[in-house]
């Protein structure tokens, strides 16, 4: 299908000179990095119109899909409900309202109902909004809040006294979303950020006065480390935990009152990294000290060095231990093996078992587990064909009760598609796996397309999960499918290590060769093949739409990560300084050359390109906007064939995109609009 015969933007050329090591790249878009500078604002208004005027001949199909998506999603929803500190806890959605309203019912679900916030009232006003966090006081009367009215990711606490429905004025600026209560109820322990959007200070807040009189607790020095807070599950300790990508450190204190003595569980070791909580006279530690996979030590209260800690568990190999839940009489461990997460169950008193589900592909995490002397563990069950189903399981009886499945208004039954895992065979010969769905009357000849989405980044595992909006493709007879690359975690630690640093180009290649098999297999061919990713995501699309244009109909970026060099040799750049341990650091000779090999900014070539969708917000702080707007301009200056690559700039939002359950589709509906009018 045509899309208008109308001139696309031209981003004005003003080269600079960027030397490192005695090598010289030019960029000619560099006067784009001057963020709110009057020339880059209107280049970006003048992209935005551009894409809009592109999108225009499908609009009414994206009008379409929106509406298909959102009829789908329930307009009065509530959460399963949960039970801590003597209250019922519900998060419920109202009637054409974007956002949640939280509720609360002390001791049973049959009292009367208390809202606790309704963020519907508090977005008015607002283009975006977001509560990041909560934590109600152990005494139950106040309420601690974490905003964010710019879609920055920069959050402000705020507090509110629920027995007066009271919201304190006072706002503290720059905070992140960690909240710790002291148990007396007094104060309050949280995390602010630096220049750089680092969390790097962990403050102590005195219920009714000031912020500006609050107390520093702890400073993370380092520029590598982030800090963060948190609570024992035992509420017998608060946690400040310092951690790199390949490092970790945890301090504590006593939660009973205000206190500022801390206690150093263990200190940093290189490559040691460590999580805790605590039971009884015991810490229970999640440690790659035993091995690369993870797995399970104890030590005792007081004798918390390293020297002191005991292996809980046998250590597996095989098996990467990604988190555990504590209990009473038990102890959970979220597991991973052969690509799927698995829980796992150690009583206190006999052979331990894993959690039995119906589905070969699927993944089944911890829901929301706060009460240490519960009887039963909350799992969040899902696959690519199964809604989330929330789960009760009993471990006296070791039921299954399900609590809660997500309705798809106007039907849905998982049995009309097909799930499988496929393997594609990388030059190296190492298996890539593919989860895949598709509608049952999906034919393997070839003729249909198919989304591919990849990642494959800081050890992020992409696991298979349903979504509302993807029916609108499988009905339409697309194939969806996930290429767990390396760099990913999917298969151990194994698996990240080998897609980062100087072996990165794994990641690209191997979504390559998942998309070479999935047209060998017949599940598609390279004219109704699309590719998708975002943030690092975006990254492998700008890599492999360089190393592969052929091979795609389509490429969908959104927020992508692809002035690669650059921006890692700018530590003022949010987040830089901590990259380091996943990139490679460029003011290494050796890593910059090698960032520079596959960078896509750097890389884009005088070829065909496929048609490109690419999205960002002008307020992300994970991937400045600038980086796709100097991609893009510099493709539309290289590329040597009309295919159309549209680019929007949405001013309004940043690296997580519209907030609103159902404002969050619009761009969805856009992206599927886009694929579907290529194919006509």
């Amino acid at each position: 299908m045509k899309f208008p015969k109308i001139p696309a933007p031209t981003a004005k050329l003003s080269s600079k000179e960027l030397e490192s090591h005695g090598d010289i790249r030019v960029d000619p878009y560099f006067w784009l990095n001057e963020r709110d500078h009057p020339d880059v604002l209107a280049y970006l208004e003048e992209e935005n119109q551009y894409g809009n005027q592109m999108c225009s001949v499908f609009e009414e199909l994206e009008n379409k899909l929106f509406e298909e998506i959102t009829r789908r999603i329930v307009q009065n929803d509530e959460s399963a409900p949960y039970f801590v500190n003597g209250y019922w806890y519900k998060t419920k959605f109202e009637e054409h309202k974007e956002y949640p309203v939280y509720v609360r019912y002390e001791n049973s679900l049959e009292n009367k109902e208390e809202v606790i916030l309704n963020v519907n009232q508090m977005a008015e006003g607002h283009n975006y909004y977001h509560v990041g966090s909560m934590a109600i006081s152990p005494d139950n009367k106040f309420l601690a809040y974490t905003e964010d009215l710019q879609s920055r990711r920069i959050y402000s606490v705020c507090l509110k006294n629920l027995e007066t429905g009271e919201v304190f004025p006072m706002k503290i600026p720059n905070s992140s979303t960690c909240l710790a209560w002291t148990n007396d109820s007094k104060n309050l322990y949280y995390v602010t950020k630096d220049e750089t959007l680092r969390e790097y200070r962990v403050m102590l807040h005195e219920i009714g006065n000031d912020f500006q009189q609050d107390k520093l607790i702890y400073e993370e020095e380092d520029e590598t480390f982030y800090v963060s807070v948190g609570k024992t599950k035992d509420k017998k300790y608060i946690l400040i935990h310092s951690t790199s990508a390949l490092e970790s450190e945890y301090r504590y204190i006593d939660a009973t009152h205000a206190e500022n003595k801390l206690n150093l569980f263990q200190g940093r070791i290189k490559n040691l990294e460590y999580y805790i909580d605590h039971k009884d006279q015991d810490w229970f530690i999640r440690t790659n000290k035993m091995g690369p996979n993870f797995g399970m030590m104890i030590c005792e209260d007081q004798n918390t060095v390293i020297d002191n800690w005991r292996s809980l568990l046998p250590y597996n190999d095989k098996i990467l231990v990604e988190d555990f839940e504590l209990f009473k009489d038990y102890l959970v461990l979220s597991e991973r093996s052969e690509g799927i997460l698995k829980i796992h169950v150690f009583p206190g008193h006999s052979s331990s078992y894993y959690i039995a589900f119906d589905e070969d592909v699927y993944t089944s995490v911890f829901s929301v587990n706060p009460e240490i002397e519960c009887g039963y563990l909350r799992i969040l069950f899902t696959s690519l064909k199964t809604p989330p189903t929330i789960y009760e399981y009993h471990f006296e009886d070791q039921i299954l009760k399900i609590l809660r499945v997500q309705k798809v208004e106007g039907g849905y039954n998982p049995q009309d598609y097909r799930t499988e895992r496929i393997y594609a065979t990388a030059s190296d010969k190492t298996l890539i796996p593919i989860s895949i769905v598709y509608h049952k009357n999906f034919i393997k000849d070839g003729s249909h397309p198919l989304l591919l989405y990849g990642y494959g980044s800081y050890g992020i595992s992409v696991d298979p999960t349903f979504s509302i909006s993807r029916k609108s493709l499988l009905d339409r007879n697309f194939a969806f499918a996930i290429a767990h690359v390396r760099g990913g975690q999917e298969l151990g630690r194994s698996w990240y290590e080998s897609g980062k640093f100087l072996e990165k180009k794994n990641t690209f290649t191997d979504f390559i060769h998942c998309a070479e098999f999935l047209i060998s297999e017949k599940y598609t061919r390279p004219d109704k093949l699309f590719a998708s990713g975002g943030s690092a995501g975006g990254l492998l699309m700008g890599a492999i739409a360089n190393m592969r244009p052929e091979l795609w109909k389509g490429i969908l970026a959104a927020v992508p990560f692809v002035d690669v060099v650059t921006t890692m040799l700018d530590e003022d750049i949010p987040l830089t300084t901590g990259e380091y341990d996943e990139w490679g650091n460029p003011a290494n000779e050796v890593y910059y050359h090698y960032l520079k090999s596959y960078s896509p900014y750097d890389n884009v070539a005088f070829q065909n390109y496929p048609a490109m969708f690419v999205r960002t917000g002008y307020h992300d702080s994970q991937v400045q906007y600038w980086e796709p707007a100097k991609w893009v301009a510099k493709i539309r200056s290289y590329k040597t064939n009309d295919t159309p690559l549209i680019f929007i700039c949405d001013m309004n939002t940043g690296h997580s995109g519209a907030s609103g359950r159902f404002k969050q589709y619009r761009e969805t509906a856009r992206e599927y609009a886009f694929m579907l009018h290529l194919l006509g």
